[in-house]
């Protein structure tokens, strides 16, 4: 890659370029967290919600990210949960970042915690990078070039059969009201499926997804900044990737199922199937 690079704009635009602004910005962010390791005993956690927390870790890792990328892309809108949350649109160039993606699984020690960020341009998922930080995994996908794991080409997996498959999901932990929807669905999967696995940072859920690990997953509140990088490394992985109703995912606040053909073709239609059946049993 290269030192220096001229700054990127709007009308002058290359996915590899993009890809290396998005590597940069998420190594140096991912520095920054793995500085802080040895002393995560002392920071302060700031409450933002239901079992939703920030630490000043996260605001230095997104600070990296944000003079890297106006550095770079300075005509970029940057969108972010400390950022700008409520900017996402489909115009010009937009980097939408998870600065730590994973932050209560940091504060514990439980190595399951990343750097997110990808980089649409007038709508379009072009970049994406997600970088496991305690096994030192980066995850990269360009629109139309696949996506890679450590520089190796990564696909979805090709297992068909629902026993035999892992799943990956999410809790909705911040949304607790969803609960009740949420065990229907787990109970429905869990009878049919080898396991399931709760990791806890949904980005490297779906790069799992990507490279085949997990044979499906799915969430019921994602927020953009947690799945942008992710959707663009399952489609590259050769991976589906929607919303509940089957609609092509979007970085947008809501559900997602991902998997690889076959097995999100399964997921999605077992989900819905547990929702009908809570619906009709009410």
């Amino acid at each position: 890659m290269r030192e220096e690079l001229q700054a990127i704009s709007g009308t002058d635009l290359d996915n590899k370029e993009l890809l290396d602004t998005a590597l940069e910005a998420a190594r140096a962010a991912a520095q920054v967290i793995r500085d802080a390791t040895a002393d995560r005993q002392t920071l302060v956690w700031e409450s933002k919600g239901q079992s939703d927390f920030v630490t000043d870790v996260d605001k230095a890792s997104e600070q990296r990210i944000v003079d890297i990328v106006h550095r770079r892309l300075p005509d970029a809108t940057i969108l972010g949960e400390e950022l700008t949350p409520t900017a996402l649109s489909g115009a010009g160039l937009v980097v939408i970042a998870d600065p730590l993606d994973g932050t209560t699984n940091f504060l514990h020690g439980y190595p399951e915690y990343s750097v997110s960020i990808a980089i649409a341009h007038d709508g379009v998922l072009c970049a994406g990078v997600v970088l496991d930080i305690p096994h030192g995994e980066e995850f990269t996908a360009t629109k139309g070039e696949g996506a890679f794991l450590n520089g190796r080409r990564i696909t979805v997996s090709k297992l068909r059969e629902p026993g035999r498959a892992l799943i990956g999901t999410g809790f909705p932990f911040k949304t607790v009201e969803q609960l009740p929807e949420y065990t229907g669905q787990f109970c429905l999967v869990a009878r049919a499926t080898a396991g399931i696995r709760r990791a806890g940072s949904a980005a490297l859920d779906l790069c799992n997804v990507a490279c085949g690990r997990f044979d499906a997953f799915w969430e019921l509140t994602l927020a953009p900044w947690d799945i942008a990088a992710g959707i663009l490394m399952v489609h590259e992985a050769g991976g589906i990737i929607t919303d509940l109703e089957g609609d092509d995912a979007r970085p947008v606040a809501g559900p997602i199922v991902a998997g690889n053909p076959a097995m999100h073709a399964w997921l999605l239609q077992t989900v819905r199937r547990a929702n009908l059946s809570k619906s009709q049993s009410k």
